[in-house]
């Protein structure tokens, strides 16, 4: 049972977080002060929460960069928006999806996810958008 956790976080984990990336996860920083409390909270989140199967990664992704942007939790909402670009999500439902969130925590946390989006769009060579993939 064990074994297999492990391998469900190491792939969802390699899903989410290979790729073109500066940012650190947060692993690596908890890693740096509690090695076994870091391994235990990602195999938790990762390996039994993020590879659930009810909500396939990308959709996931997507309620991650959501609730991150309403909450205007920025560091970590790059990480999820790498993450999601990584799960193959397009960069118009990002933007929708943050677009969205604008009626209910206001448009100041649209503007700054927005923002936020448009750094890692930039660090990934992604940015200006193609105009078909513009919202």
């Amino acid at each position: 049972m064990e074994k297999d956790l492990v391998k469900r976080t190491q792939k969802t984990a390699k899903a989410l977080f290979d790729g073109p990336t500066t940012l650190e996860v947060p692993y690596h920083l908890w890693k740096e002060f509690d090695r076994d409390l870091a391994k235990d909270l990602s195999l938790f989140i990762t390996g039994n929460l993020y590879s659930r199967e009810v909500l396939p990664l990308p959709e996931r992704q997507m309620v991650a960069v959501a609730a991150l942007a309403a909450l205007q939790k920025t560091e970590e909402l790059k990480i999820h928006l790498h993450g999601a670009l990584n799960v193959g999500v397009p960069p118009k439902k990002l933007s929708e999806t943050i677009f969205q969130i604008g009626v209910y925590a206001g448009f100041p946390a649209v503007n700054s996810a927005l923002s936020a989006f448009k750094e890692v769009l930039i660090s990934r060579g992604q940015w200006p958008l193609p105009h078909d993939e513009q919202p």
